[in-house]
């Protein structure tokens, strides 16, 4: 039988269990993929632990690519044996084999590999939808980015240069201050030795930034809204330091009427149109060689503690996944 690893209840990495599971045919709409490979994102320990909640007991993860084994009823843009990807699914990605609302699969282009295609999903329709999406760059702005050495950072720096956008990265390590930029950041500035609105500042000769992306959450709070133009935007998509609670609106008008938006990505692909049209636009920077997928973490199933623990410590860099082969 197939394994997954399914939490009974929330809590460190010590709740990861690797479990036989029986994975019937799919139902009208899905399909079952033998998953190659999976992709772990920071989320995943918001679900571990009980800071997102869901029914218990649960599978976790939500990024996986493999090949279609089996077609349920009304499926039409899928048949079995399709090379396929998927970033955005029902908790249960950690797993050998499994069932996925068709709607939320594509197929995986030739030139991309399993390992990139479960690595680059979820984080790559995360920089599509915050760049193309919720505030669309025009290619001359100067933007700031928190953790721009993680996954979805990473990313984002190539993304930005290839839009001709000047993006300022923030990181916590020399070591991933130099990544960063060379993946394309324009500037890095490392938060463990420099004042971010300084730098900030200075970087923009006293101008600022119209837009930050925030995934950090409640230790950038503030530094992010200090470092925004008069009516510029924050966007708040993570909470990797925590949430941010109690907050006063005031604050935005005292700071320069500043708007905020705290945006998911389920809200940006919830069709299949959406999601295929937001897949071909990450994909094709990707065969176009703009956009690299880096993955410098790899472990096996059966070693997802040691897996969550790293990611939990910030001791990635990249991307991560799980190799199922």
């Amino acid at each position: 039988m197939p394994k997954a690893i399914r939490i009974d209840a929330y809590g460190g990495p010590e709740v990861l269990k690797l479990v036989e599971v029986d994975v019937p045919k799919p139902e009208a709409g899905e399909v079952r993929i033998r998953q190659h490979a999976v992709g772990l994102n920071f989320i995943d320990i918001y679900y571990r632990t009980g800071l997102y909640k869901g029914s218990l007991p649960s599978g976790l993860g939500f990024e996986g690519a493999g090949v279609v084994d089996a077609v349920g009823p009304r499926v039409k843009h899928l048949k079995v044996g399709d090379r396929v990807a998927y970033g955005q699914s029902p908790l249960g990605a950690y797993a050998e084999v499994r069932n996925v609302p068709a709607a939320q699969v594509v197929r995986l282009p030739d030139g991309i590999s399993f390992e990139e295609g479960a690595a680059i999903m979820l984080k790559g329709l995360t920089a599509q939808y915050l760049f193309r999406q919720t505030y669309r760059l025009q290619g001359n702005e100067t933007i700031l980015f928190h953790a721009a050495a993680g996954g979805v950072g990473l990313i984002a720096c190539q993304w930005a240069k290839a839009l001709g956008v000047k993006l300022i990265g923030t990181a916590s390590t020399p070591e991933k201050a130099a990544l960063a930029k060379a993946n394309g950041a324009w500037a890095v500035i490392d938060y463990s030795k420099e004042n971010v609105v300084e730098r900030v500042i200075e970087l923009t000769k006293g101008k600022k930034v119209p837009v930050v992306y925030d995934g950090v959450g409640k230790d950038t709070w503030e530094t992010s809204l200090d470092c925004l133009q008069q009516r510029g935007l924050m966007v708040s998509f993570g909470n990797a330091s925590g949430p941010v609670t109690g907050v006063n609106l005031g604050i935005l008008a005292q700071k320069g009427s500043l708007f905020v938006t705290r945006p998911m990505v389920g809200h940006h692909v919830n069709t299949l149109e959406k999601m295929q049209a937001a897949a071909d636009d990450l994909f094709a920077l990707v065969l176009a060689k703009k956009i690299k997928v880096r993955i410098e973490q790899r472990f096996r199933l059966e070693n997802i503690g040691e897996a969550h623990e790293a990611l939990a410590t910030r001791k990635t860099t990249g991307s991560t996944v799980l190799t199922l082969d």
